[in-house]
């Protein structure tokens, strides 16, 4: 596989993968009791969307741009301020993956363990993270890697599961991974993130999670073309399945959702589809 994700950085899906990830994280940093963040597929960490890479899709238009300035507004759900703030921390012209962001929100006693297969990547990754002392940067395979970093020692935390979905059997893979993992520490978070090219292949893996007793767990979709009129290439709707989710998940989630839709659709009288559900 050759994914690189800074073709797709700061776009749509990001968005809404990224606002979960900081709402279960600021959830985790209500106790003082430490906890952990495993990123099965971390990607590279950081990344350059004026790069010529990212110019050539242009995704972060679909995404990130499109919801900059909110951050003018007052009164705005925590978990989106905060994710703002994250994102301008990093300076024009960046954009921060989950391990970053992840990473910004430890406090001493937290750490985060991330993992990356693509060589190149990892080594960005490692570079990426460099500055952050609770965090550490693995190359490898998080298929075959991760059970042997579950339980966490601390017993509290998040693993985020978000790979390419290049293989056919991704989704197949992705659910045998959660449930693996689900036994070995089923009081921790899981964030799963999804591109719905197919609604059955999601519609399949919610019902295999709660066929496995993999519950509570809610989803989030976004669907930003939901008219048909996009560009059937690129990607138009996506979702985040958290597992275990915070009691707080769901207001912040529904409240954010109400000033991102109407910028996150194909077009200003078209704006996206965003919905919760209890699976």
């Amino acid at each position: 596989m050759n994914y690189r994700h800074v073709f797709h950085a700061g776009n749509f899906a990001d968005v809404i993968k990224h606002i979960s990830l900081i709402s279960v994280l600021r959830h985790l940093r209500r106790k003082e009791k430490p906890f952990c963040v495993i990123d099965t597929h971390a990607g590279r960490g950081l990344y350059d969307i004026e790069s010529s890479e990212a110019a050539r899709s242009r995704e972060a238009g679909t995404g990130i741009a499109r919801i900059r300035d909110l951050a003018l507004q007052a009164g705005l759900p925590d978990s989106l301020s905060v994710y703002l703030d994250c994102v301008k921390s990093e300076g024009e012209g960046h954009y921060p993956g989950s391990p970053r962001l992840a990473a910004r929100l430890l406090r001493p006693q937290d750490r985060l363990v991330a993992i990356e297969k693509q060589p190149e990547e990892a080594e960005a990754l490692a570079k990426a993270l460099a500055g952050f002392s609770r965090a550490r940067a693995i190359a490898g395979d998080a298929y075959a890697s991760l059970a042997a970093l579950l339980p966490p020692r601390e017993r509290r935390g998040l693993v985020l599961i978000d790979p390419p979905y290049e293989a056919d059997d991704e989704f197949l893979r992705v659910a045998a991974l959660l449930e693996d993992a689900y036994r070995r520490f089923a009081t921790g978070i899981y964030l799963l993130w999804l591109p719905m090219k197919s609604r059955n292949e999601t519609e399949a893996l919610g019902g295999e999670l709660r066929t496995q007793g993999i519950v509570p767990a809610i989803r989030v979709d976004i669907d930003t073309d939901a008219s048909g009129g996009a560009d059937k290439r690129r990607l138009s709707s996506a979702g985040v399945i958290v597992v275990n989710p915070p009691y707080t998940f769901e207001r912040e989630m529904r409240a954010a959702a109400q000033l991102l839709a109407p910028r996150l659709g194909h077009s200003i009288d078209a704006p996206a589809q965003i919905s919760l559900t209890t699976l």
